[in-house]
């Protein structure tokens, strides 16, 4: 079997975790005759420096002709005076739109080793399992007009009827591979677009008889994440509040460095760990490469019809965490921790073993 994979280093710690990342997809490809043709591109702030812009127009090709993209991270303060439209976020959200990636998937669930890691009492995390399903094109971020003017800033949310359906539907195939429930979360108590996704989310709710549907209120939703994360299984959202909410959902397991995240929809698929670019650590060998490496198995399970290799992956991470290996981030408070390359290598290893 032949892939070509673009990977995409970006920004901050990006370069050094995809590096990791890589080597275990290298290792997983010749361990299952998987033949792996990997290209390399830029994106972000790295292009913007090599090229002038954040997407440039041969990354996008690139791209559009593979069969999944890796990204690392993107962004750093140096560029944060720049107009919007220049910033390195605008790759991102160019690749998005340009590859028609409407659907982010994000799970978070706690190892049992980590356990004691996360900001929440270990009992309240210890069987955690949540796949948050974020709408990737939609919302504050892609709406118009927007625009910063002498005396005001503005966004538009904007969400059109497809749009909702298709996420939606998403969320529901999900949870009928998972637990059986759907948790849409919106503002409808303030928000008119809300009250639209409501509105949608319960007709397409028809379609799944075998799925319970409930609805939340963003604000409680983020409560009840660190007061009883368990009731959980599907959470359903819009594009600003899956952001945040999966941020808040990352926490709860030990770490932003321990989140993969998957995005899909009518193109190329792309891969990505859920943390930003980190430049203060970036350089020293202390990032966690356990989200990027992570989202490598969400690549075999969702680009590559690889399930079994994914399974493998993760059960490799597990026993790496199982043996007491710890990055700086999930280490406890003056204790010993291991360098990106180390944790790496020990999955690759673990993987190589099973």
């Amino acid at each position: 079997m032949k892939k070509q994979i673009t990977i995409l280093p970006g920004d901050g710690i990006g370069p050094e975790v995809v590096h990791e990342a890589v080597k275990v997809l290298e290792a997983i490809g010749g361990k299952s005759k998987l033949e792996l043709t990997l290209s390399e591109a830029l994106v972000g702030g790295a292009a913007l420096e090599k090229a002038g812009e954040p997407l440039p127009a041969a990354t996008l090709d690139l791209c559009r002709r593979s069969d999944a993209v890796l990204l690392g991270a993107i962004g750093h303060p140096r560029w944060d005076s720049m107009p919007p439209e220049r910033r390195p976020e605008r790759g991102l959200l160019g690749l998005r739109g340009e590859l028609g990636l409407y659907a982010n998937l994000r799970p978070a669930r706690v190892y049992p080793s980590l356990a004691e890691a996360s900001s929440l009492k270990a009992e309240l995390v210890r069987d955690i399992d949540i796949l948050i399903v974020r709408e990737l094109t939609g919302g504050l971020y892609f709406g118009r007009p927007r625009g910063i003017e002498a005396d005001r800033g503005y966004n538009t949310m904007i969400y059109h009827r497809h749009e909702v359906e298709r996420i939606a539907r998403t969320a529901f195939e999900a949870a009928r591979r998972r637990r059986g429930k759907v948790t849409s979360v919106d503002k409808a108590n303030v928000l008119e677009v809300s009250q639209f996704w409501r509105q949608v989310v319960v007709e397409v709710a028809r379609e799944y008889p075998d799925v319970t549907l409930d609805h939340i209120y963003v604000d409680n939703c983020a409560m009840q994440l660190v007061r009883n994360p368990g009731q959980f299984d599907v959470l359903l959202t819009e594009n600003m509040f899956g952001d945040i909410l999966s941020d808040e959902a990352a926490m709860l397991t030990g770490s932003l460095g321990m989140l993969p995240s998957a995005s899909l929809g009518s193109g190329t698929a792309l891969y990505e760990p859920v943390h930003g670019s980190a430049p203060d650590i970036a350089g020293q060998g202390a990032a966690n490469p356990i989200a990027t490496i992570s989202s490598v198995g969400m690549m075999l399970r969702y680009s590559l019809n690889m399930a079994a290799e994914a399974d493998k992956l993760d059960q490799a991470i597990n026993r790496v965490l199982e043996s007491g290996a710890r990055t700086r981030d999930i280490a406890p408070p003056g204790s010993a921790w291991i360098t990106t390359a180390a944790m790496g290598a020990k999955i690759r290893t673990a993987y190589l073993e099973m």
